[in-house]
C-alpha cells in the first residue's frame, strides 16, 4: 500500500465514510423508513440524503481550494450546515 502514500488525512476521511455507511446501515435495519418529500419535490431516504450530502461537500470544497485557497477549516463547517440544511428539509 506504500504506492497510495496514505497520511493520517486521508485514513481519517476513508474511516468517516466507512463510519457512516455502516451508521446508515444500522439505521436502515433498525429504524426502517418512508421516503419522505423534501423541498426537491422527490421522494428521499437517509441513504440519499448522505449521498447528496456528500456530493455537495465534494463541490464545496473545490469550490473553496479554487476561490478561496487551501485554507479548508471553513469549507468544513460550511459542509457540517450544508448537511443539516439536506438532511432537514431535503
Amino acid at each position: 500500500m506504500g504506492w497510495m502514500a496514505w497520511t493520517l488525512p486521508t485514513a481519517i476521511f476513508f474511516a468517516v465514510i466507512g463510519a457512516l455507511l455502516l451508521i446508515m446501515t444500522v439505521l436502515a435495519i433498525r429504524y426502517p423508513e418512508t421516503p419522505r418529500m423534501g423541498i426537491l419535490r422527490m421522494e428521499t431516504t437517509r441513504g440519499d440524503r448522505l449521498f447528496i450530502t456528500l456530493l455537495g461537500s465534494a463541490f464545496i470544497c473545490l469550490a473553496w481550494l479554487g476561490l478561496v485557497g487551501e485554507n479548508l477549516w471553513w469549507a468544513l463547517g460550511v459542509c457540517f450546515v450544508y448537511a443539516l440544511a439536506v438532511f432537514r428539509w431535503v
